[in-house]
């Protein structure tokens, strides 16, 4: 852990040791001096000192003699923007149910793993505006404990309504979801995709589209379950990934045809990669995500006697997907690793009705092991250069969803969200120990190097050695700037 002589000494083989909890006058400082650190983010890598007055920092660079009010030696440790995690579900509604993390034990876990900011998902109701949905997703965000802003899930917004995204872009909500699966409760016809993506690009804003083809899926699930076929497994093979890839192949040439941008969520296989990276070859403005689950786990799981934990939308893919996701992500063709994140109790919620695979919620939690993994599988096993790591779990996610570099990056007027990252500290991944709100762990048993030591946002030490100084409501709403027409 970063040493600090007020908290902690050296012990006989030169390890710094914590010996009292966090005191309290130590958990909001008017200004903190980070020494000797690594700093490490998608546009530079030296050693520098940070200076941190209130809630943003204030100077970078050698031999800093500012006095602060807290300072902390961060020599051999690496000193990162705080992650940003563009794709949680907190407090949502999905299939009769609700995720079981709030916005306060959710937002809390995210910090624990080295996420500072989150943007979560408002999900529109059919009937309802845009506007009320908004009202009603900042009320349940009320006890965040990191920052966070919202994307707007659409699915009821005939023609006469389309002037609602206006509003939702004034209020600082600049990116929309469209679904292509989901027949009857989610999913938005090409017409409609077309035309919010026309909006869309007048406004600055972005589609998010998660493509899957719902129509074909439907149809697929129908025969499984007449042939008897309800086991967790055929949650896969009722998707399997040429649904994917030709959702994704149409979504992109309407993008294309509107010259709007796009932004594809949760990319989970090789036939899709490919249909993304022909899209950008031809100047198609596309940004796209992949999560951990896709880079680690394999529908192996879903034939596993607990194989329920592993239904998850879409579906978790062969493990010969891993590397080209890996690779695309090391060649910036994949820019953002995301979560995903929408926990389920196992025997409470994801076995409340055991008829068949289409009555388990769909979703699993991941929202506080993002940096681990892909720093543990991705940088450590050197698959993915340390800068770009930071890039795609930090940098990009601010610069695609227009909060760079207010967040995203570590420079004089940025927000001080910072994470002293140990890439050292083993931890095996479990339930037992995980902060997140859930009775199981996707990666339970993985054992991991890299751990965030101390976490700061906006000024803040929210998480030390392992303990919390945090608050519910200390999070803010981030009113997101818009993207240049495409």
């Amino acid at each position: 852990m970063p040493k600090d002589a007020s908290l902690s000494l050296v012990d006989t083989r030169g390890v710094c040791v914590s010996f009292s909890p966090v005191p309290s006058q130590f958990r909001c400082v008017v200004s903190l001096l980070l020494k000797n650190g690594r700093v490490v983010t998608a546009e530079r890598d030296e050693i520098l000192d940070i200076y941190v007055e209130k809630e943003t920092i204030a100077s970078m660079g050698r031999s800093l003699s500012f006095g602060a009010d807290r300072v902390i030696d961060a020599s051999g440790y690496l000193v990162i923007p705080g992650g940003i995690d563009p794709h949680t579900h907190l407090d949502a509604p999905v299939g009769g149910t609700f995720s079981s993390d709030d916005f306060e034990s959710g937002t809390r876990a995210a910090a624990f793993g080295g996420t500072t900011t989150i943007i979560d998902f408002a999900t529109q109701s059919r009937g309802a505006s845009l506007t009320a949905t908004l009202d009603l997703w900042m009320k349940k965000a009320e006890r965040s404990t990191i920052d966070y802003a919202l994307h707007m899930i659409v699915v009821d917004l005939p023609p006469s309504r389309t002037d609602e995204l206006d509003a939702m872009v004034r209020a600082g909500v600049t990116s929309f979801k469209l679904f292509m699966a989901y027949p009857k409760t989610l999913m938005s016809d090409d017409a409609t995709i077309a035309r919010i993506l026309a909006r869309s690009r007048d406004l600055g804003a972005l589609v998010c589209i998660h493509a899957e083809e719902g129509a074909v899926i439907e149809g697929l699930i129908g025969h499984a379950l007449a042939a008897g076929h309800t086991g967790p497994l055929y949650h896969a093979l009722t998707r399997p990934p040429e649904t994917e890839a030709a959702a994704t192949r149409r979504v992109l040439q309407l993008a294309e045809a509107a010259g709007a941008p796009v932004y594809i969520v949760h990319v989970t296989c090789e036939e899709a990669l490919w249909e993304v990276i022909a899209a950008a070859s031809r100047g198609v403005h596309v940004t796209a995500e992949t999560c951990p689950q896709y880079l680690l786990l394999t529908v192996d799981q879903l034939a596993a006697p607990d194989g329920a934990k592993f239904v998850l939308t879409p579906p978790l893919r062969k493990a010969t997907n891993h590397e080209p996701l890996w690779t695309a992500l090391a060649r910036n063709d994949l820019q953002i690793v995301a979560t995903d994140h929408c926990p389920f109790f196992y025997r409470k919620q994801k076995l409340a009705d055991t008829t068949d695979f289409t009555r388990i919620p769909n979703g699993g939690p991941g929202i506080e092991h993002r940096l681990q993994l892909t720093w543990h599988y991705g940088v450590q096993e050197r698959r993915i250069p340390l800068q770009r790591w930071v890039d795609m779990v930090s940098a990009a996610p601010a610069r695609v969803f227009g909060l760079y570099p207010r967040k995203g990056t570590l420079q004089p007027g940025s927000d001080a969200d910072i994470v002293i990252w140990n890439p050292a500290r083993r931890r095996t991944i479990t339930a037992a120990t995980h902060h997140m709100n859930v009775d199981y762990s996707l990666y339970e048993g993985m054992e991991v190097s890299g751990n965030a030591d101390t976490v700061i946002s906006r000024g803040e030490i929210i998480v030390e050695n392992g303990r919390w100084a945090g608050t519910p409501g200390r999070g803010r709403f981030l009113k997101r700037q818009g993207i240049p027409a495409a």
